[in-house]
């Protein structure tokens, strides 16, 4: 479940168990300064006050804890994925692909897997979260539904998708239950958000007009959405206007790309993933209500340009 080491520190760790005890300390002095060079190198990635978080990569295939300094905690090889979240009980939702959602504890043991039927087709899942009942849920595009299950993976509810053509890939992105028990649900394909409640109607909706990734609702009503292609994050109230906009190029030194997951922090500031931006952007950031970065996190040796699953964990 751990990463591997680089082979030239492969090969240091071996010769230490063969050298003499003079040459296995001066191998081992060199390995320790390799790994603390790697160290300060990782922590210098972030910039402001130095915090705790979950990434996942599937360019470098890795999702893994990001400790405040700089080194890894849970970490798991990973494929595709699109959505993660930390459970009361410490354990982590993740998924290893889009045809898969598991439950991990905190040393990477498997504890609960979830597939989907796909007896009558390709099914993807891009969104999942465990509710305070007890079930999963499992959006599961291909199938135009959101299913709720228990730990035998049996469906207690699920709640029909109002999409034009049924695509396993693009019917959704991220998924988040409102205060009041709807689903908000961002359509990739149909570049809307839209919210049901639970028998499927929809009850609100709101065209982004690029593929978005991520819808939230706020404690103050609105929702906050990031936009995916289209390259800013949304903040709108009940009756659709735009209360707050952060757009491409807003940011001092920074592009905004393909903004994937978005949440306001208890201290008021947005959290923004920056995914597909390239080695000369941070993949998350921190951003304050005038629109400025007060934390980054950049680190293209560990985790690569394809970084769309950052949640802040301190």
């Amino acid at each position: 479940m751990f990463s591997p080491l680089p082979v030239s520190l492969k090969g240091c760790f071996t010769n230490l168990l063969t050298k003499s005890f003079a040459g296995r300390m001066v191998l081992a002095a060199a390995f320790l300064a390799a790994v603390g060079s790697a160290e300060l190198t990782v922590q210098a990635q972030q910039t402001g006050k130095p915090r705790a978080f979950f990434a996942a990569d599937y360019e470098k295939k890795l999702a893994a804890v990001v400790n405040k300094d700089g080194t890894l905690g849970y970490r798991d090889a990973i494929g595709d994925i699109h959505d993660a979240q930390l459970l009361k009980n410490g354990n982590w939702l993740i998924q290893t692909a889009f045809t898969n959602v598991i439950e991990v504890d905190a040393k990477g043991k498997q504890v609960w897997k979830y597939e989907p039927d796909m007896s009558h087709g390709r099914i993807e899942i891009h969104a999942f979260r465990r509710l305070e009942n007890g079930l999963t849920m499992i959006a599961e595009s291909g199938a135009s539904r959101i299913v709720e299950v228990d730990r035998e993976g049996k469906v207690r509810h699920q709640i029909p998708l109002r999409v034009k053509k049924s695509d396993p890939h693009r019917d959704t992105r991220l998924v988040r239950m409102t205060p009041e028990g709807n689903y908000l649900v961002s359509h990739e394909a149909e570049l809307c958000v839209r919210e049901y409640d639970r028998t499927g109607k929809v009850v609100w909706e709101y065209e982004v007009g690029s593929k978005l990734y991520s819808a939230v609702r706020l404690p103050n009503g609105n929702t906050l959405i990031g936009t995916g292609d289209g390259h800013r994050v949304l903040e709108v109230a009940k009756n659709k206007e735009t209360v707050w906009e952060l757009r491409e190029k807003d940011l001092e030194g920074v592009t905004l790309a393909w903004i994937t997951m978005v949440d306001r922090l208890p201290n008021g500031n947005t959290w923004v993933v920056n995914c597909h931006a390239g080695p000369g952007n941070p993949q998350i950031l921190e951003v304050s209500p005038d629109k400025k970065v007060v934390w980054s996190f950049q680190d293209f040796e560990r985790f690569g340009n394809a970084l769309p699953v950052a949640i802040p964990i301190d």
